[in-house]
């Protein structure tokens, strides 16, 4: 079958923004590096880069209106400021990763981002043979044997302490839930991996800080911090078997449903439409009131990792010859996790909250308090 026939691959110069934050609690990457100088001052026109740089992302797909897009506007955002044209894959299958990461050596990349954990054994055979090429992994450590180091000297693994924003956004959804008397929240995760349980584990940790300063008794559904067991759609689809999964949480009585899985969003939005229920969501990843304005109605807020700031800064490393493969760790301290505004339910939140939520992210960023999950990079 002819390659282009199986793989969108979009050359493009456009300048994807990053979807705006809103609101308090709405986190940018601080630190973010300046792209490198491609013309001095009274220059004509910017002289043209030699650089060439590519994203492939997961069978999520780039339209998830999650981290496979959010990786996108990343790297579009770099390619704009750069002045170059990078190459975008779109893998439509797992059987998809190894050739399309083929065809972006056989392109010319300089500069290949592999989006999610799924990537990973593909991402280290293509890295391992093509040292000259520097390579970007979403979620992963690239370290398939385990022994603490990443499994090719060229591959910078781009990794995100979720459990810390998720925390504070089981916090608020507790408060969220007790305010309105209903005194339970749920979860529901994609595939059971680290990337996913890493913000249940935060979530209900995050309602268990609530209850225990509050003297409340909000209860969790769908996941079991001490057994590591809960429930899941078993893929990252908006499907029937993922509608149904979130039903079975909706129908034990929750106000509050954090989906972790991408596209799996959709299937919640669904089920509460359809039961005419009350209930709201909360997004992951992005801004989900601002990725998806279908559903904004229903998004209480949402526990965002900065993906887009994450491929922008490692792209612009890369094009300027000063790639760094030290693994990047987004925390609530360098601002690469955290909460979205509430939008439209800010004036509705329990008095305090907000407040509360600074104290909150002050304490986790000193050290004073505590957060972390089995999944913690």
């Amino acid at each position: 079958m002819d390659v282009e026939a199986e793989l969108t691959i979009s050359r493009t110069k456009k300048l994807v923004g990053a979807a705006a934050a809103a609101a308090t609690f709405a986190l940018v990457l601080a630190g973010c590096g300046a792209a490198p100088e491609t013309g001095g001052e009274g220059s004509e026109a910017p002289e043209a880069l030699d650089f060439v740089p590519c994203l492939v992302s997961d069978d999520g797909g780039f339209n998830d209106k999650s981290f496979n897009q959010s990786a996108l506007e990343g790297m579009e955002r770099a390619a704009e400021e750069l002045g170059v044209t990078p190459i975008e894959v779109e893998s439509r299958s797992a059987n998809d990763y190894a050739s399309n990461l083929e065809n972006l050596v056989a392109e010319g990349c300089d500069f290949i981002v592999a989006v999610g954990f799924k990537l990973s054994a593909d991402t280290i055979a293509s890295a391992t043979a093509n040292p000259d090429i520097d390579y970007a992994i979403i979620d992963d450590w690239a370290d398939a044997d385990f022994d603490g180091t990443t499994d090719a000297p060229n591959i910078k693994p781009l990794m995100f302490d979720t459990v810390q924003a998720a925390y504070l956004g089981g916090y608020a959804a507790a408060a969220w839930s007790a305010e309105a008397g209903v005194n339970k929240v749920g979860t529901v995760g994609g595939i059971k991996i680290p990337p996913v349980t890493i913000f249940m584990d935060g979530f209900v940790d995050g309602v268990g800080k609530y209850n225990e300063d509050k003297g409340a008794s909000v209860g969790t559904v769908g996941w079991d911090v001490a057994t590591q067991e809960g429930s899941f759609t078993n893929n990252f689809e908006a499907n029937d078997d993922s509608k149904q999964a979130m039903q079975g949480v909706l129908d034990q009585g929750v106000d509050v449903l954090l989906p972790v899985g991408g596209p799996i969003y959709q299937s919640a939005a669904a089920a509460i439409t359809e039961a005419s229920s009350s209930s709201l969501l909360i997004g992951v990843d992005s801004d989900l009131a601002v990725a998806d304005p279908s559903v904004a109605d229903l998004v209480l807020f949402s526990i965002m990792k900065r993906i887009d700031v994450a491929v922008y800064e490692a792209t612009t490393q890369a094009a300027g010859g000063d790639f760094d493969v030290t693994p990047y760790v987004g925390t609530l301290e360098n601002e690469g996790v955290g909460l979205s505004g509430f939008g439209s339910f800010e004036s509705q939140l329990p008095a305090g909250l907000t407040d509360e939520l600074a104290t909150l992210q002050e304490q986790i960023i000193s050290g004073e308090l505590e957060v972390t999950s089995p999944s913690s990079p």
